[in-house]
């Protein structure tokens, strides 16, 4: 088919990805698989079933992944840039409006429909995740295991992955079929002869390209300026987001706090407006460095920093994904013909549902109670609510919310739309 054909169709798919990753794959199938017949179902089936292997975006992923497929590499760059590009600018300027006006009233009761929406919707993820994902003893043991040790016992997110995927390859037969999808049906090789010289080099030449920028950045601000430590937690981030935004926010929303980048209610509504650009959740990451830069006391001005921040964090968490994607696409089919590869990706999914519980849990508190208190008990640590806080208007439209989203199904964008509507009601109405 024609590259200019390509162009098009793929700037259709990233401003129609909107819904979260089931949204944006369904998408990508409805136009290259239904539509343009250009991807047979198996074959995208099966490119889908790799790309969940990987840390990063898995839609994203899939993107470069199919442009990859019809036009080799400058498609597979075409493909996953315009599946972004969107979705970057779009939250660019609502970062930039947020950073401005988010003290205004109508703007300030936005928000806090917002904020109870996402409590809600990710409330749902975690009920529909969990329901696909844990089918065993063994996955619901290890759903629990992620969950008390984030929660309780502040077990870093990296670790947590890595257990989860160890226990994945000793142990598959326990797991297998706890999240993945059977390897036997209509295999099909890829379209590139698998080769270790080409990994190697592709390897070698994507992380430099990849790391470059912030090396130059080190180099000309030092290590301790907020770009480079932003650069620099992100790019680690990007390793470790196996299972989808969801399941990394919590290790990002832990690491900004910490860093006095943003508090844990403006977290919520940096997702709260990532829900509804096009393009990728993790496209949150942008919002959380937008922040932290524009306050950054560097001389610079605050938007100049700001900006400089959402392209770089955007970089750092997406040129990966085209890194994997180039060099491990030759072995998808091996890759998913491997039982104990198998066994560690359920693994990890059931670790997901226990990371995305700790999420809702940490949400939910910051979004209903005014005051959050970190209690000690030895090495257990664990945030407890002050119950005398909490936010009634906050509980009763986060409880309208959950009930719109699993009971009538409502999509993502209707529910924050409706939420967000409710918000500055009842602030125009009530107050802040």
């Amino acid at each position: 088919m024609p590259f200019p054909e390509i162009v098009r169709a793929f700037t259709r798919i990233g401003l129609q990805s909107f819904g979260g990753p089931a949204g944006q794959i369904a998408t990508m199938h409805k136009i290259l698989v239904d539509e343009k017949r250009w991807i047979e179902e198996a074959h995208f089936l099966h490119a889908l079933n790799f790309c969940m292997l990987l840390p990063g975006p898995e839609a994203q992923q899939l993107s470069v992944y199919a442009g990859w497929l019809l036009d080799g590499t400058r498609g597979g760059i075409v493909a996953g840039t315009l599946f972004v590009l969107p979705g970057f600018l779009t939250m660019l300027a609502l970062s930039w409006a947020y950073a401005l006006w988010r003290h205004v009233l109508i703007v300030d009761g936005i928000f806090f429909g917002l904020k109870a929406a996402v409590v809600a919707i990710v409330a749902a993820a975690l009920f529909r995740i969990g329901r696909r994902a844990l089918v065993g003893r063994a996955s619901w043991a290890v759903a629990a295991a992620a969950f008390l040790g984030l929660w309780g016992f502040g077990v870093p997110f990296p670790a947590v992955v890595a257990g989860a995927f160890l226990f994945g390859l000793v142990a598959p037969r326990r797991l297998v079929g706890a999240g993945v999808a059977d390897a036997r049906d209509a295999a099909r090789p890829g379209t590139a002869r698998p080769s270790a010289a080409r990994v190697l080099g592709v390897l070698a030449a994507g992380i430099a390209i990849w790391l470059t920028p912030l090396a130059a950045l080190a180099w000309a601000l030092g290590p301790r300026h907020v770009l480079v430590q932003q650069g620099a937690f992100f790019s680690k981030a990007a390793l470790v987001t196996f299972g989808g935004a969801y399941a990394v926010l919590s290790y990002v929303s832990t690491v900004a706090v910490a860093r006095g980048w943003l508090v844990p209610a403006e977290m919520l509504d940096g997702l709260g407006l990532a829900e509804t650009t096009p393009g990728p959740l993790i496209l949150v990451v942008q919002f959380v460095a937008f922040l932290g830069a524009w306050r950054a006391q560097s001389g610079v001005p605050p938007w100049m920093m700001a900006v400089a921040a959402s392209v770089l964090v955007a970089w750092v968490t997406f040129v990966p994904s085209f890194v994997w994607i180039f060099a491990g696409a030759p072995y998808v089919e091996s890759i998913r013909r491997s039982v104990p590869l198998r066994g560690a990706l359920a693994a990890v999914t059931a670790a997901v549902v226990g990371v995305i519980a700790n999420l809702s849990v940490n949400f939910s508190m910051h979004a209903l109670f005014a005051e959050v208190a970190t209690q000690h008990a030895g090495a257990v640590r664990v945030a407890v609510p002050e119950w005398g806080s909490f936010r009634p208007a906050e509980g009763v439209l986060a409880a309208g919310a959950l009930v719109c989203a699993l009971a009538f199904r409502w999509s993502t964008t209707r529910l924050l739309v409706a939420a967000a509507a409710c918000g500055a009601a009842y602030t125009f109405w009530v107050g802040p």
